[in-house]
């Protein structure tokens, strides 16, 4: 079975920096990590090798800095990792990431089955996954929480549909969206890591792509734009109030009154 796994880079901190003019985040720079539903996706497609035999191949569209995250994908056990990376990707809304995704994949090949983790951390639409099998033409299931079975030309999962639970059956090529709760991710291996240390991370461009059409890509071929985008406000700190139970009330009441909770 040849398995593609959909990752990201998403941040590692609340610290970010946004860009004035997109309102997109900066992540050239700033720290990162592996976008944890995405393990999960990853780990499901590292057990059905296991289980089937055939190869997984980890895809991203990010800057270059992402290799790291590529290497952790091979001391985890993927096979193959190639990163879609060009400005002309850059500012993507959901519907030119999920295109520029698809066409990487067309321009990787032959594949079975594509995985993704249900959600970001950052962007957490949920829609990635369905939205690059709509452009890829292939069935899909999401919010998948257990393999019920695999074959050489299908697939069933159970999917949790918050009243409902369903069991779904697609033949291959065909795209599934896994929740947290599906399988733990193993840790990176050190040997994995020693094994794959010299193996080389894939490149695709703009220019690698079978569409060339500028206007699909980046934000150009964003339909819906970021209005403002800006970190959440910090909180206030703690207030301790000492004193006997009366002192305490009044000093509540001024409190508050102070606030403006209170007239």
């Amino acid at each position: 079975m040849k398995i593609i796994v959909c990752i990201k880079q998403v941040p590692a901190t609340s610290q970010v920096e946004i860009d004035p003019e997109n309102g997109t985040l900066k992540r050239l720079g700033s720290q990162t990590k592996t976008n944890p539903y995405d393990l999960f996706a990853l780990e499901t497609a590292l057990r059905l090798k296991e289980q089937t035999g055939g190869t997984v191949t980890a895809v991203t569209m990010g800057p270059p800095q992402a290799e790291q995250m590529m290497k952790d994908a091979y001391s985890m056990g993927a096979d193959d990792a190639v990163i879609l990376s060009d400005k002309k990707f850059a500012g993507s809304d959901v519907l030119a990431t999920s295109y520029t995704l698809a066409q990487g994949i067309h321009a990787i090949g032959d594949y079975d089955l594509i995985i993704c983790g249900k959600q970001t951390t950052d962007g957490d639409t949920s829609q990635i996954g369905p939205a690059v099998a709509e452009h890829l033409g292939i069935p899909h299931t999401a919010w998948v929480s257990e393999i019920c079975s695999v074959s050489g030309k299908s697939i069933a999962v159970r999917q949790d549909l918050f009243s409902v639970t369903q069991v779904s059956s697609m033949d291959y090529p065909c795209l599934i969206t896994v929740d947290k709760d599906i399988f733990v991710p193993r840790l990176p291996s050190y040997r994995l890591k020693k094994a794959t240390a010299d193996r080389p991370v894939r490149y695709l461009s703009f220019d690698d792509m079978p569409d060339r059409d500028l206007t699909r890509y980046g934000l150009v071929g964003s339909p819906t734009t970021v209005e403002r985008i800006f970190a959440p406000p910090k909180a206030e700190k703690q207030v301790y109030i000492t004193g006997s139970t009366a002192q305490k009330s009044g000093q509540l009441f001024d409190l508050l009154r102070k606030k403006k909770f209170l007239p």
